[in-house]
């Protein structure tokens, strides 16, 4: 029997006695890969398994519990009051598997371990690649889950543990966490070298917010960000053009197709193969002290924190910006 789509009646109760309940690795992951993509096809998928496996091991699941675990929508499927309560503990279930996996390490080189990291654009994109190139090939027994979110986002997610460790920017709310400072980035406005904006020193976002922008795609961190500034100051951004990455909305900036909100290490490295100028934004928020955080540096496995502390000692930039009154 698959699970139903549509409906929102919980299944049949089993009158079993918990203590009788086992649970199954293969099950639990099942389940968290469907809470997490709020679809049972989906999380199938993701957990490797077809429609029909998947649908009848959480039937099974969801009678050995004697609740539903799922409220069937019309477009997927959350979780249920039992299915939070699930949640929180199959992922403190998986924290105490990977503690294991990475203390045995020492003993065994058969065991992979693996790191979920949640960060933003800027970390994602300037950052990270290096830092996770050393760490990886030092370390083959690990993999890494690598998602770029929202600053706010990213908080949530390491205090639900659906992240091991964090890496945002900004004064998100980060109580119960433990926080490592890691890098400072701010935000600069990108323009073609010959707009006349380019030989200004320094600008507040509000003397540009008319202009025509290049942005990253929907979707992506820092647009997520920059559509937030907007809607807190009352105005709709005019976005000419969406693109996929820097490097294309260099060009487009280049090209003179709008000016660019970017992060000052990627228009440091982009005004060196660019016809671009960036002008250092001189708003509070611009200002992007990014940050490490996780629920506790002890409880994480002996990986992650070995991944933790090669992150803090990794040299940064040895070239910082020098912000001139024509860019960089």
């Amino acid at each position: 029997m698959s699970i139903p789509v549509n409906s929102e009646v919980p299944i049949r109760k089993v009158n079993k006695p918990m203590a009788s309940v086992r649970y199954d690795l293969v099950d639990l992951r099942l389940f968290v890969s469907i809470a997490e993509a709020g679809n049972v096809t989906r999380g199938a998928e993701a957990a490797n398994l077809s429609l029909g496996a998947a649908s009848t091991r959480i039937k099974n699941l969801e009678e050995a519990l004697g609740a539903p675990l799922f409220v069937r929508l019309n477009k997927g499927v959350a979780l249920t009051a039992a299915g939070e309560s699930l949640m929180t503990h199959t992922r403190r279930v998986f924290r105490d598997l990977e503690r294991l996996h990475g203390d045995l390490q020492a003993f065994s080189r058969g065991l992979k371990g693996r790191i979920r990291i949640f960060a933003n654009t800027t970390a994602i994109t300037e950052f990270l690649p290096k830092a996770l190139g050393t760490f990886l090939a030092a370390h083959p027994q690990v993999d890494v889950d690598l998602e770029e979110r929202l600053s706010s986002e990213i908080a949530r997610a390491v205090a639900d543990a659906s992240a091991d460790i964090g890496i945002l920017a900004g004064n998100m709310r980060t109580e119960g966490l433990e926080v490592l400072p890691y890098r400072d980035d701010n935000l600069v406005l990108a323009v073609a070298s010959h707009h006349p904006l380019a030989s200004r020193c320094r600008i507040h976002f509000a003397e540009v917010s008319d202009l025509s922008f290049v942005s990253m795609r929907r979707g992506s961190a820092i647009h997520g960000f920059m559509e937030k500034i907007a809607a807190d100051m009352g105005i709709e951004l005019d976005v000419r053009i969406k693109v996929a990455g820097f490097q294309s909305l260099g060009r487009m900036v280049e090209a003179g197709a709008g000016v660019g909100i970017l992060p000052g290490s990627v228009g440091r490295r982009l005004a060196k193969s660019h016809a671009i100028v960036v002008v250092p934004l001189s708003d509070a928020w611009a200002v992007r002290n990014l940050k490490i955080c996780v629920q506790k540096l002890d409880d994480l496995p002996s990986f992650a924190r070995e991944l933790v502390d090669h992150l803090v000692a990794e040299p940064s930039d040895p070239d910082p910006p020098d912000y001139g009154c024509i860019g960089l």
